[in-house]
């Protein structure tokens, strides 16, 4: 009986500290997100920076990053959020490219970056005794660009449609193809150390590629489809709709794995089925209800994966192997420069029409970020046959990659977009934005005079004279926001549209105070919500039209 109450008490206390390090992680997380937005650093960024401060600091979040945590838990609501916003027929435009980077380019990633470790291996540390699967697996498991650390990374920069569409694209698709190759070489390794089974034949490796990859995207298909013409299309219940596509985004990655498919190539498809053709099926409340949702778990879910990779970071053990992990970081951005330019130099002889802008290469050269993938991938290699020195020396690689692609190459993509001029506001949108402010500041300024003047602060005199200026600024600004408005018709539309939003957001706030007050009924609220989001929801169909036309090039 004893030691039943020992063992509850055990597990109670575990439990209890992983609840007090989720608590800090949100709360962390909060901070940083306004800490962040007021300095303006890229919020994941900050979040890692964060991370590797309280390194420092004894325990103090016990939270273990394991393979399993990462690709299991964290990874499939990034991913499948990530796809919801992806619109097919930009993803379909775009294809052709996508493809070639994600699976041609990831191949060629994993060849160079292989070869260049084989050499340096040999070179710079001989007792490594680095095989050519080791090799290949850490190429692959560091070729991919992680979809984790992009999409957030863009998301908060604001990238034109279709820049953004190449990178997530790209990024979703390749990191599946990366995890089949790492386990490609994993087996080869395998059957290398052991001398059992068969050797693995270059067919035999292209047959098993073409199972995973296809088998993933077939299992996530047929899933997403169900999902998006049975559940989201007859079930009007916002509630069940939103806890079935949290099964979906799980679902769809456990299944795939237990028919050993790709589960992240799973978890796309159904997450492009859910975005593109759910989301048209199911009720305007349940569409908010699912951005909402799915929008508040991406924050979560990335808050941890940052956070934790800054926690988990040994800078002490990279200054033993800095070495080595910049021979890794040269040859991933060696293989960065080859895949990005080199494909889509030959994507554009062939499809001209669609051709990769120069600029747009640039920013998906720098933005080949990686994160939580390489990661995951890096410290399941713990179970494979590679020797515990290679073992440790490609985790530290990973780790140190990692970290200069989140904290430099994350830090001065910004300014490089801007440079490039590709940040998703043009010079017209600067413009109004600036009108607007400067005008809402005024506003704010003839408030306040107001107050000194009533509450007997200044006199008269001192009112009458700042009072005469502020009346001529506020006129000056207002003429000057008109002539904008006037040389740029499509301006005021989006003012209008974006006014419309905040009106029709209030009107939802104060049917749900009435509501909460006891003023109209269960049913009647209701009602009246729904007819609130019809309304959003043709504001935002105007609004995607819009952005079509914008964004067909």
């Amino acid at each position: 009986m004893d030691f039943f109450a020992l063992q509850g008490a055990a597990e109670e206390g575990s439990l209890i500290q992983t609840e007090l390090a989720f608590v800090i992680i949100l709360s962390l997380s909060a901070l940083v997100a306004l800490v962040s937005r007021r300095i303006r650093l890229p919020y994941t960024v900050a979040l890692v920076i964060v991370g590797l401060a309280l390194s420092f600091v004894p325990n103090p979040i016990d939270i273990d990053l394991s393979s399993e945590l990462i690709l299991v838990l964290l990874v499939p609501p990034l991913i499948f959020e990530a796809t919801l916003n992806l619109r097919w027929e930009v993803l379909r435009r775009n294809l052709a490219v996508i493809l070639l980077l994600a699976i041609v380019g990831t191949f060629l990633g994993t060849l160079i970056v292989g070869g260049i470790i084989t050499v340096a291996g040999q070179t710079l540390v001989p007792e490594l005794d680095v095989a050519p699967a080791a090799a290949l697996a850490f190429g692959a498991l560091i070729s991919a660009t992680d979809p984790v650390a992009v999409i957030a990374l863009f998301r908060d920069l604001g990238v034109s449609k279709r820049l953004s569409v190449l990178v997530e694209g790209e990024s979703l698709f390749n990191d599946g193809v990366a995890i089949v190759l790492f386990n490609i070489a994993l087996t080869v390794g395998a059957v290398t150390a052991t001398g059992e089974g068969e050797s693995f034949t270059l067919s035999q490796g292209i047959v098993e590629f073409l199972r995973v990859f296809l088998g993933g995207l077939a299992v996530g298909a047929v899933l997403g489809y169900l999902v998006s013409t049975v559940i989201l299309k007859n079930v009007d219940d916002n509630l069940i709709e939103t806890a079935t596509t949290v099964a979906l985004a799980f679902g769809s990655f456990i299944l795939a794995e237990q028919f050993h498919v790709s589960g992240v190539l799973a978890v796309v498809a159904a997450g492009i089925f859910v975005g593109n053709i759910g989301m048209q099926n199911t009720s305007p409340t349940t569409k908010i209800t699912l951005n909402n949702f799915w929008e508040f778990a991406a924050f979560v879910v990335n808050s941890m994966v940052f956070l934790l990779i800054g926690l988990e970071a040994d800078l002490s053990q990279f200054q033993l192997n800095l070495s080595l992990i910049a021979v890794a970081l040269v040859a991933v951005l060696f293989s960065r420069t080859v895949v990005v330019y080199g494909l889509t130099w030959i994507h554009g002889r062939l499809q001209a029409q669609r051709r990769v802008p120069l600029k747009y290469r640039h920013a998906m050269f720098w933005g080949g970020l990686r994160g939580a993938i390489s990661l995951a991938l890096a410290l399941s290699l713990t179970d494979s046959y590679f020797s515990d020195l290679i073992v440790q020396e490609f985790q530290l690689m990973t780790f140190g990659v990692v970290l200069f692609t989140l904290l430099v190459q994350g830090t001065t993509i910004g300014p490089l977009l801007e440079r490039l001029g590709l940040t998703a506001i043009s010079k017209p949108q600067q413009e109004q934005q600036r009108h607007q402010a400067l005008l809402y500041a005024t506003r704010a300024g003839r408030r306040e005079l107001d107050r000194l003047y009533k509450d007997g602060i200044i006199s008269a005199e001192i009112f009458q004279a700042m009072s005469n200026v502020y009346s001529h600024n506020l006129r000056s600004r207002n003429q000057e926001l008109r002539e904008l408005l006037v040389d740029y018709p499509e301006l005021e539309q989006s003012m209008i549209l974006q006014a419309r939003k905040d009106l029709l957001e209030a009107e939802r706030t104060a049917i749900s105070d009435a509501n909460q007050r006891g003023l109209i009924s269960e049913d009647i609220y209701h009602e009246l919500i729904r007819e609130t989001d019809d309304r959003r929801a043709a504001l935002d169909l105007i609004e995607m039209t819009m952005q079509g036309r914008a964004d067909k090039e």
